[in-house]
């Protein structure tokens, strides 16, 4: 199926971090139209590749009709091989896991790429899983997730929890279901990441979290609350409750930082990347609409900036250069490929027995972030360690 005709629910699982947090944004959101980025194209290509070996995995299709669909597949802009290795990465946990599941049950319930429907506690609530299992006393969906930026966990995760949610309410009751396992794969970040738990705990969650929100959600109701969630928001840059929430921070007395308290200073620390990002949000949707729509912004105006050269034809500068008497080392510059360009092109197993013996890695650079972060504390300098 083509997975960018899907329908789409307006209280949708994957942005319910969102709607759980600020319910109103949900419908300030529908005055904008809805956009598709690169990324997400991306993503969606990898969910039908994935959909394909797995369809053959489950014996949906034969060979010869996975191997025509995967023809007309490879022709897509966004299929390559780093793509391909990350899909059957993905497709290899999804298959030991269908195998646990037929190892520990006789007749297990295994389903791909199915429309699940939470509508019960989300109002139109619905959502399509990527894998589904249910054997024994357990239920457990399985998520793809195709980007490389930031790893996404499971624990917590509301999506998944959706996902469950609707998959419980679809089969609950056929299957006499205890344990509700939720996990992530996220191939080209090596990130696969379960959380589990009780169905009593999801539905008390769902009970008591999930329906007030989304009831508020659904008539716009509820109070505005910025967050790292307005990252994915539509108006996160006009947003008027994000905006006076970074301005606490930038009204600030930055002049005079030795008279901030600690306390102060560590408000700071903890709020400048989404105050930068809140500024940079603001930015951008000021210049789309000055290009886009002929915005006149008061006391602004749009410039060209300083422009780049290049040539209009490197053939015949080769042409002109080699007739001068130059040098081939003159005209030409010669350089490795970049450690990430070979990993992509070799594959990280072929690359670390090639070139493993041979990559060094300089240590990062420090940074001061929350206690909370996950990576583990330094000393600052040979001093600390005696204080």
């Amino acid at each position: 199926m083509n997975h960018s005709e899907r329908a789409h629910a307006s209280l949708s699982a994957s942005g319910a971090s969102r709607w759980l947090a600020c319910p109103p944004s949900v419908r300030l959101s529908e005055q904008y139209e809805e956009t598709t980025s690169v990324f997400a194209k991306e993503g969606t290509f990898m969910h039908e590749l994935s959909e394909l070996y797995l369809s053959h995995e489950l014996k949906h299709i034969t060979k010869a009709q996975l191997n025509k669909k995967l023809k007309q597949m490879k022709q897509n802009e966004f299929y390559n091989t780093e793509i391909e290795r990350a899909v059957k990465t993905y497709v290899d946990v999804v298959t030991e896991k269908m195998n646990e599941a037929r190892a520990s049950s006789k007749d297990p319930l295994i389903l791909i790429e199915e429309r699940v429907d939470f509508s019960p506690y989300v109002p139109d609530g619905f959502g399509t899983g990527d894998v589904i299992l249910i054997y024994g006393d357990r239920l457990e969906v399985i998520d793809l997730k195709g980007g490389k930026g930031v790893k996404v966990s499971a624990v917590e995760n509301p999506q998944m929890q959706l996902y469950a949610l609707g998959a419980l309410n679809n089969f609950g009751v056929l299957y006499d279901t205890q344990k509700i396992l939720m996990t992530i794969v996220q191939p080209r970040l090596d990130n696969i990441s379960t959380d589990e738990m009780q169905v009593e705990e999801l539905l008390e969650w769902a009970e008591n979290e999930v329906k007030p929100k989304a009831e508020l959600a659904f008539k716009g109701e509820g109070d505005f609350m910025a967050g790292e969630h307005c990252r994915f928001c539509k108006v996160k840059a006009t947003c008027r409750a994000r905006a006076e929430e970074n301005l606490k921070l930038a009204c600030m007395d930055f002049q005079k930082p030795p008279l901030l308290t600690d306390d102060e200073v560590v408000e700071v620390l903890t709020s400048i990347d989404q105050l930068l990002n809140w500024a940079k949000d603001v930015q951008e949707y000021a210049f789309a609409m000055a290009m886009n729509e002929n915005k006149q912004w008061p006391g602004m105006k749009l410039v060209e900036g300083r422009g780049s050269r290049k040539y209009s034809d490197e053939n015949a500068v080769v042409e002109a250069l080699t007739a001068a008497g130059y040098d081939r080392d003159v005209i030409y510059k010669k350089s490795l490929n970049t450690i990430t360009t070979l990993e992509k092109e070799l594959g990280k197993k072929a690359f670390q027995e090639l070139l493993g013996s041979l990559i060094t890695k300089a240590p990062g650079k420090i940074k001061l972030v929350p206690e909370e972060d996950k990576r583990p504390e330094i000393k600052a300098s040979p001093e600390a360690d005696f204080q």
